[in-house]
Formats: structure tokens, C-alpha cells, sequence
């Protein structure tokens, strides 16, 4: 049996359609015919060793572009197909756990306080000397006692005749630089290119982001992958164009608060579509509290609390800073010092009073009108479609959490795994049996 990239593909195929591991998808390969029928063996041929797998997706699918070949590939297909017909994307993030947990402080200095005892060990082989080195912690002893531990090891190492060696001043100087927080965790960590990013205020994931734009037709056109800690905002501009270049027609953009920041709406301005996002609270409404300020519209100026007006404002437009022009208006300190209402108000031996009030982009007025309308909510609606594409990812396909570390394979994961959701939804569209159907 000659083993071509085709077949070895069709296998990996096998395994994200069905979250299968390498050895399962190759045992079920021995006896179930329809995986024997798809792989184009006959009954009586032997399957391929698990570990030819590993290799495949190591040495022959390293291609920084898979993820955009394999999507492109069968929304294609889905044109091809007549199935795919909708002018509207609905974007999204969700977010992959990492294979391996993030390296703790605590196992760093585990880490290198062994190899710093080691290399101690290997210099003292060929002498008649010793050197009394600190009991190690138990193991379930705290942080706070491993720095003492290391500290006093490194103190008796440093105190040795020993300590100018080369391997041994090198093993010292990395333990002292993790003790001075001097080293990255995430560069000791297995996987260097996971980070930790917030799916709510009080909940965490360490692992990846996949941005996904996805049809009405519940057909992904476009993903990027990154790191858990990325903004899902900026993704949208990319997202945009990786599905108009896959051949899907974008009018109108379907996504939530994240997206509408300023520079999504002058990109949907800039490239014609409509961006059915709403605008964050804190724009339409602000971010202050009712404080007791409002705006004289007599005298055309701020008032505080106490009735006292600015005497005077300033414009800052902060367009180095991506903020939107604010009026910073100032008032009369000399009345702040004997104000009824300074406490909470005015900081004492503070050489001014100002208070600041943020205007509202074009873009922004114009966004807030938007979705004020009907079509907007109606539209905005059919948001929750890439939620349930999310959970098909991750409950029938495995993307909960990677197979294996590193950006490049979460990659290689993506792309067969999208590439797989597509074909099934291709298959359901034209009303066909879908291979591992959810019940």
C-alpha cells in the first residue's frame, strides 16, 4: 500500500470528524468499512502505524497557510455546491485550553535548583571534598518556603570554591534571575506560545484563540488563530477580507460589543459593509456616575455640583492616543477650597479642578442610530448561530483543547477541524447522512 499525503490526510480527516486519537483512528481503520471505503482500502489491507501520523503533520503539513488553503477550499466547494448564497458573516472568538498547564514559579525553581545541585554534584565527583547542601522542601511545601530553599542553596554554592566554574556559575545565575522574577514563565513553560486570556471577569483559560466568520449558512469562510491573551476586536478587518478572498460575498458584518470599537466602523465604512455590532455602554452612555455636573447651556459651559461654572476649557483631540476628542473644562480652585461640597470632590493641596467629558465621534453617532433601528435588532438576532458553531467545535470535534503545543500546531488543529465542520455542513445542506451526526 503506497501511503500518499492524500491518504495520510484522509486520516487525519477521520480523526477530527470523529475526536478521535492518532492510535484510535487507526484501529477503528482495521475493522470499521466505512472508514475502509473512505480510505480506499480494500477489506484485507493493512492500515498505517500510528506514528506515521505524527510525522506527516510535522515534516509535510508545516505550511503557514493550511488554515487558509483548507477554508478556502471548501467554501469552494460550498459555492460549487449551490448551498452557500448569504451575503452576511457573523463573527467570533472561542478559546482552546493548552495541551500542557503554564510553568508556576514554584516549578521553576524546582527546575533549576536541581540542575544547579546536579552540576554541584558533577564538580565534587573527582574530589575528595563535600559540601553540605540544604535539605530540599517536601513536596507540597509552599512557594514561600522554596525561595528560602533556593536562597540558602545558592548562599552555600556561592560560599564554595566551586561557585567560578562555568556550568556552575551559569546553573546560578538563572536560579537567582527566577528569584529576582527576572524570567518569563512562559518561556520555561512547555507550550511558549499559549497565554492566559479571560472568558469573563472572575474566568480564565490558559491556551489560544480562534477568531471565526462564519455564514448564515452556518459555513466558516474565514479563522485566525492566536494567543489567549489577543483582543478579538482587531481580528475583524483580517476576518473581513480572508472571506471576501474565499469567494463569500460580505455586506453586512454580525458580531458583538468587542467589535465596534472606532477603528471596525471605519473599516465597514471604508470597505462598505454594515457593522451590526453594538457600541460598548461606556460610549453611548459614559462612564461617570450621576457626580452632580452638568452642562449650562445658557452660559454654554459646565456647571459642578455647588453651582459654580468653568471659567475656562481646553480641546484635547488625542488622535496619537486612538481616543476621541475630550473637553477638559477647568474651574476656579479658590472657590474649591471653601466649597460645602469638596469632600470626594476636590483633592486637597490639588493645584487644579478640571473635569473632562469625551465627545462622540461621527462614526460613534452614527453606530448609535444604527442600532437603535429595527432592522438592527432583528438582524443582531441571529448572533447566537456562531455560538452553537463554537460547541460543535469543541464538544464533537475535540477543539476544547490541543493536541499538541505550539502556535503552528494549533494551527495544523484549526485547519483540519474547521475543514471538517464544513464538509459536514455542506453534506447536511444538500440533505445528506453526516459523518458522527450529533443525536
Amino acid at each position: 500500500m503506497q501511503k500518499t499525503p492524500i491518504l495520510l490526510f484522509k486520516y487525519l480527516l477521520l480523526k477530527y470528524l470523529y475526536n478521535l486519537s492518532d492510535n484510535g483512528v487507526v484501529e477503528r481503520s482495521r475493522y470499521d468499512m466505512s472508514f475502509k471505503y473512505f480510505l480506499e482500502l480494500t477489506p484485507e489491507e493493512e492500515v498505517i502505524h500510528p506514528s506515521l501520523l505524527t510525522k506527516f503533520r510535522k515534516q509535510r503539513l508545516k505550511d503557514e497557510n493550511i488554515l487558509d488553503l483548507l477554508i478556502n477550499k471548501s467554501v469552494e466547494l460550498a459555492i460549487n455546491q449551490g448551498v452557500l448564497k448569504s451575503n452576511t458573516i457573523i463573527v467570533d472568538s472561542t478559546h482552546t485550553e493548552a495541551r500542557y498547564h503554564k510553568t508556576t514559579q514554584r516549578e521553576m525553581l524546582k527546575k533549576a535548583s536541581t540542575s544547579l545541585k546536579a552540576a554541584l554534584k558533577a564538580a565534587l565527583k573527582d574530589s575528595d571534598k563535600d559540601i553540605y547542601l540544604p535539605d530540599e522542601p517536601e513536596k507540597r511545601a509552599s512557594l514561600d518556603e522554596y525561595n528560602e530553599y533556593c536562597h540558602e542553596l545558592l548562599n552555600t554554592v556561592q560560599e564554595s570554591p566551586y561557585s567560578e566554574l562555568p556550568t556552575i556559575k551559569e546553573e546560578s545565575s538563572m536560579l537567582s534571575e527566577i528569584l529576582d522574577n527576572q524570567i518569563d514563565c512562559y518561556d520555561q513553560s512547555i507550550d511558549p506560545d499559549a497565554r492566559i486570556g479571560h472568558k469573563t471577569v472572575n474566568s480564565s483559560f490558559y491556551g489560544y484563540k480562534t477568531h471565526l466568520a462564519m455564514t448564515d449558512e452556518r459555513i466558516i469562510t474565514a479563522a485566525t488563530i492566536t494567543s489567549g491573551e489577543a483582543f478579538d476586536g482587531q481580528e475583524l478587518p483580517v476576518l473581513v477580507q480572508k472571506s471576501k478572498a474565499a469567494g463569500a460575498t460580505v455586506n453586512e458584518v454580525i458580531a458583538d460589543t468587542a467589535y465596534s470599537t472606532l477603528e471596525n466602523l471605519k473599516d465597514a465604512q471604508s470597505n462598505d459593509y454594515k457593522l451590526i455590532s453594538k457600541l460598548n455602554p461606556s460610549i453611548i452612555k459614559g462612564t461617570r456616575s450621576e457626580d452632580g455636573f452638568i452642562f449650562n447651556k445658557d452660559a454654554d459651559t459646565m456647571q459642578c455640583p455647588a453651582g459654580h461654572l468653568a471659567i475656562k476649557y481646553r480641546i484635547d483631540k488625542r488622535s496619537n492616543q486612538k481616543k476621541n476628542t475630550r473637553i477638559k473644562y477647568f474651574f476656579d480652585i479658590n472657590k474649591c477650597h471653601v466649597c460645602p461640597y469638596r469632600n470626594g470632590c476636590y483633592k486637597e493641596n490639588a493645584k487644579n479642578k478640571t473635569y473632562s467629558i469625551t465627545i462622540k465621534s461621527d462614526y460613534h453617532k452614527n453606530q448609535e442610530a444604527f442600532q437603535k433601528t429595527q432592522y438592527f435588532k432583528e438582524r443582531f438576532k441571529t448572533r447566537y448561530m456562531i455560538e452553537a458553531k463554537n460547541s460543535e467545535l469543541k464538544n464533537i470535534h475535540g477543539y476544547s483543547r490541543c493536541d499538541a503545543a505550539g502556535l503552528s500546531n494549533m494551527q495544523l488543529q484549526g485547519a483540519v477541524s474547521i475543514f471538517a465542520v464544513n464538509l459536514r455542513r455542506i453534506l447536511k445542506l444538500k440533505g445528506e447522512v453526516c459523518p458522527n451526526e450529533e443525536k
